[in-house]
């Protein structure tokens, strides 16, 4: 076999796919990370008792950014206890002396003190004067019918039975320390004027019933706006014109709660 010419096989070994092979176990991984972060909080939430669940609800349902971090709802009867790691606030309200259950009795309760109030001191214009409950409080309505409960028509100048109903109403909600909410509201006739709409009557009779209030003896500072809405938010839907929509809304808001600030913690500690 002499003379003939050595062959050098090179064999070149192939990696399916490139670099890119182990790609999928670092989305698995975050995958798992994912996972187990989802059932740690899942175990968590069961671990929570539902006193404190309805602390946490309560205080991201009014968390305000620009009211002291959110606490201007419950910081009249606040009191905090900070966590000793770090000395470090968490943001974790707990509500120490009622729950959601004993706060939705408190409002029917102040519902019929109202009721009672104007049945016994206003059965006059008692048809007038609407009590009804919504989610955070109880909203008293004083509606306009064929004669006027609070303004004459067209005007922001209140009536001496408007501020007789006032009057009577001050007395009920000036007790504790609950805020309120003043809306004016008309009905969808145009206004006479060019040059005044019914924005302006709506805010105009809304200030009215803050000033008369205030004039009642209603601190100030339980007062959380005033708004005119105009003919928005009718309350005869189907018939905008209604004089009924004509109305002055005085939104009262539930009383303040007292709660502590506590750490992730005694979040997470099963209660005994």
């Amino acid at each position: 076999m002499e003379g003939q010419p050595i062959i050098v096989k090179k064999v070149k070994k192939v990696v399916h796919g490139g670099h890119h092979g182990g790609s999928w176990k670092v989305a698995y991984a975050d995958f798992v990370t994912a996972m187990m972060a989802f059932f740690l909080l899942m175990w968590l939430v069961t671990m929570v008792s539902p006193e404190k669940r309805a602390g946490v609800s309560y205080y991201f349902k009014h968390f305000n950014v620009f009211d002291k971090s959110g606490l201007s709802f419950v910081q009249s009867h606040m009191t905090l206890k900070v966590s000793p790691m770090d000395n470090q606030t968490f943001g974790k309200v707990e509500i120490d002396e009622e729950g959601t259950e004993i706060e939705v009795q408190r409002r029917k309760a102040f519902e019929e003190a109202l009721k009672q109030e104007i049945e016994s001191r206003l059965s006059d214009v008692k048809d007038q004067i609407l009590v009804n409950l919504f989610e955070n409080g109880v909203r008293v309505e004083i509606v306009e019918k064929t004669s006027s409960a609070m303004f004459p028509l067209g005007s922001a100048v209140m009536t001496e039975n408007g501020k007789r109903i006032l009057s009577v109403l001050t007395r009920v909600i000036q007790e504790g320390n609950r805020k309120i909410a003043i809306e004016g509201h008309t009905d969808a006739l145009a206004y006479a004027r060019t040059d005044y709409s019914n924005w302006e009557l709506s805010t105009e009779r809304a200030s009215a019933a803050r000033k008369e209030l205030e004039r009642n003896g209603f601190p100030p500072h339980r007062l959380m706006r005033v708004t005119g809405f105009a003919d928005t938010q009718p309350l005869i839907v189907d018939n905008p014109n209604d004089p009924r929509n004509r109305r002055i809304s005085i939104l009262i808001f539930d009383e303040p709660k007292s709660v502590r600030v506590v750490s992730p913690a005694d979040i997470a500690a099963p209660k005994p």
